[in-house]
């Protein structure tokens, strides 16, 4: 997901101090991994520059603290990105099936490197069964998603080591 288009996104309904976005982002969209306020300042920095945001200063008792607005060009922006549909990934050349090839030319056994994703692929998917069953919709969703993936994964796996054999035959010398 891209960082910079959500915090851009967040200002839309309002001008907003940084610790406020972080929050705001961890709460909405970092479930799983938080931004750092490094991060969120080095990135309103790059939109301020660019001209997607503007700052207003708020004066007070202490340092003055800034506010992001957004502008018109990045209203713009977040439209368009929005509207974009996301590059679906095929995931043409992947490590698990390199790692199956590589596991037939040296003589290991590719059932054993299958087996193992396989448990792997099903512990995750209790994990996000459980999170999903705790969760709020967000965690529904999210979880959701990548349950769905995973079944398409498990689905290859099974694929994969009914065709082994035809694999095998023609990797091998």
């Amino acid at each position: 997901m891209s960082v910079t288009f959500a915090l851009l996104g967040l200002l839309e309904n309002g001008p907003r101090h940084g610790y406020d976005l972080k929050r705001t982002y961890d709460d909405t969209f970092g479930r799983d991994r938080a931004l750092h306020y490094g991060q969120v300042y080095s990135t309103m920095a790059r939109l301020l520059k660019n001209g997607l945001v503007e700052v207003e200063s708020e004066p007070g008792d202490g340092p003055d603290r800034k506010r992001y607005a957004i502008t018109d060009a990045g209203i713009t922006d977040v439209a368009e990105w929005i509207g974009r549909p996301e590059k679906p990934e095929p995931y043409l050349q992947s490590t698990l099936y390199t790692k199956v090839v590589l596991a037939l030319m040296t003589g290991r056994d590719a059932n054993d490197v299958l087996d193992a994703q396989r448990a792997e692929h099903l512990r995750l998917m209790r994990e996000l069964t459980r999170r999903k069953n705790d969760g709020d919709l967000a965690d529904e969703l999210i979880c959701d998603h990548a349950l769905f993936h995973l079944e398409a994964d498990l689905r290859w796996l099974e694929l994969t080591a009914a065709r082994l054999d035809r694999l095998a035959a023609r990797i091998r010398p």
